[in-house]
Parts: structure tokens; C-alpha cells; sequence
């Protein structure tokens, strides 16, 4: 590798940690050959339920060449939303990822802050940012680039700072000097596997997304299917047991990111406040927020799911 290639990897990470990402690792871009049979296999098995969009692409979430022509580098980052406390009211849970804004926003104006930052030194450059929309399989990439392992529980976790981060990619048609893999440290450890409500985690390291207490409340558009009621409580998004459970992330700390911190709904809406909640409140409170994924009928969903409810309207949000 070139000193130039040297020179401007470490260029790029300083710039990312001064934007206040967690980390930044390379890849040498390239094929995942070795994920091909496993998505596959993953896909072949139903294990992506209803997310039809999983099946789409299949070649292009192996080769971001085919995303973005002459890609050279895959730069990953690691954005902590870890917050600095956990609300559970009146048997109302919400993910903590969407404790405050969502986070394709936020993070996507940080690598559009980082994107000028790069032409500005470096010239014109192709470039493409990834925020968990564009059909990329980003864990690998982060695997490949050392931003951590990934975990028995499907997550990737680091040594210093647990799980609770979001990750982020930026194709480049530039050539940086490449990081490489941590070692996995899960051992062991059956903490994750052993705490899923749903058994969704079937083996280590393979998560079945369609028995997921997150596919069922964001994703699953039907009624949660009755042989998953009573299995778990209080989760109306998403949901954190595998995490929560995980030693590693007794080393999480807070975010230094103000839009992420938790809405007002978060702290102070119980079951009653929800159940209570019109839709047009809703639109309004949740606006530019993760829990606009699931709308308000999905949220009904979920409500009806766990106290035996019956939802307001069948009307589409």
C-alpha cells in the first residue's frame, strides 16, 4: 500500500472522530463470495419473513462495485445512541435506538459534513454514503474492517463500547490503506441466546428475522401471529433483551449527540398515555423519529398484541 493510500486513511479518520463518530475502519472493496451462501441459505429458510425486499438485489448487497462503479474502499463507522437512561413506564417499552431522532438523518448529515471535508482536500471524489437503506450487507463490511465482531446475538460488538451503536458505510472510488478483523470475543457465552423471548436466535451467531420481537412491532404489517402471544411484554418497538444481556455492553456510555436524546413521549407516555393516543397526535409527535416506520396503526398493532385491545380504525395512517 502507498503512502498516499496511508496518508489519507488516517486524513479520514481523524475527520470522523472529530464529527463525532465512535470509529472508522477500511476495506479494500471486493466480492463477499463467503456471504453469498449464507444469504442465500438465510433467504432460503424464510428467516427474513415478511421483508420481501431482503430477496431483492441479492448481487448487489455482494459487490458494491455494482452499487457504485469503480468502488475502491469501504470505509465503515461505528455512531453510539446509547442513552443515559432506560424508560420503562407502566409496561411500555421502546427501543433505544429510537429514544430521539432518526438516526438515517442524523448520521447522514455527518458524512455529508465529512464528504466536503474530503473533496475539499482531496479533490473531486465519487462517493456514496450507506445509512441501513441502500441494499449493502453492512455488518460484513464492518467484520471485514474491525469495527467489531459479530455477536452470537447477530449484532456487532466491540471491546469498548458494547453494541448499542448504529453503523453507517461511504463507497469511494479512492484507494485507503485497509484495516482488518478483531477477534471475536463472545466465547462461551450463551447470555443472548438464552434471553430472547421469541428464540429467535436459532444458533450462534444466526438470528431468524421472522420470529424477531423487532420484526413483529416494526417490520410485520399483519397481526402478530397467535403463536407469539404471551411471549414477551411491554416491547411496542422494537426491542433490546439481546443487547441488554450482553457482558460487553456494561461498557456502553452515553451519547454525546443531542438529537438523540429521548422524546418527551419516551419519558412520560405509560400504557394509558398510548392506548389513549389519537393518530393525528401521533404523526405529530413522532415526526422525523424512528417510530414513523411503524405509524400509528402499526403501533395499535403492537398495543392490541399486548393487552388483548381492539385498534381504533383499520384506516391507513
Amino acid at each position: 500500500m502507498n503512502l498516499i493510500a496511508h496518508i489519507r486513511a488516517e486524513e479520514l479518520k481523524k475527520w470522523s472522530l472529530d464529527l463525532g463518530f465512535d470509529s472508522c475502519r477500511i476495506s479494500r472493496a471486493g466480492v463477499l463470495s463467503e456471504e453469498a451462501p449464507r444469504l442465500e441459505k438465510w433467504l432460503k429458510d424464510q428467516m427474513h419473513g415478511k421483508m420481501h425486499y431482503m430477496e431483492n438485489h441479492f448481487d448487489i448487497r455482494l459487490n458494491p462495485s455494482l452499487l457504485m462503479p469503480n468502488t475502491k474502499s469501504v470505509v465503515s463507522f461505528a455512531y453510539n445512541y446509547f442513552p443515559e437512561e432506560e424508560f420503562r413506564n407502566d409496561g411500555v417499552r421502546i427501543s433505544k435506538y429510537a429514544y430521539g431522532e432518526d438516526y438515517h438523518v442524523v448520521i447522514k448529515d455527518k458524512l455529508k459534513a465529512l464528504a466536503i471535508k474530503i473533496e475539499s482536500a482531496w479533490g473531486k471524489v465519487q462517493m456514496r454514503a450507506c445509512v441501513d437503506s441502500a441494499p449493502i450487507l453492512e455488518k460484513a463490511w464492518a467484520i471485514r474492517s474491525g469495527i467489531g465482531w459479530l455477536g452470537k446475538n447477530g449484532n456487532i460488538i466491540t471491546k469498548k463500547r458494547g453494541s448499542f451503536f448504529f453503523l453507517a458505510e461511504l463507497l469511494l472510488d479512492v484507494e485507503l490503506e485497509p484495516d482488518g478483523p478483531v477477534e471475536d470475543y463472545c466465547g462461551s457465552c450463551r447470555a443472548c441466546i438464552d434471553a430472547c423471548p421469541t428464540e429467535a436466535i436459532v444458533q450462534p451467531y444466526q438470528v431468524d428475522g421472522s420470529k424477531c420481537i423487532s420484526y413483529f412491532t416494526i417490520e410485520l404489517k399483519e397481526n402478530i401471529p397467535s403463536d407469539f402471544v404471551g411471549q414477551w411484554n411491554d416491547w411496542i418497538f422494537g426491542c433490546d433483551v439481546c443487547q441488554d444481556v450482553c457482558p460487553w455492553n456494561r461498557f456502553s456510555k452515553p451519547t454525546a449527540d443531542e438529537r438523540f436524546q429521548p422524546k418527551e413521549y419516551v419519558r412520560y407516555f405509560d400504557k394509558e398515555d398510548w392506548i389513549q393516543c389519537e393518530e393525528e397526535v401521533f404523526k405529530k409527535m413522532t415526526k422525523g423519529t424512528p417510530l414513523e416506520r411503524t405509524k400509528w396503526k402499526g403501533i395499535q398493532k403492537n398495543l392490541m398484541h399486548l393487552y388483548g385491545l381492539s385498534q381504533k380504525s383499520d384506516q391507513n395512517c
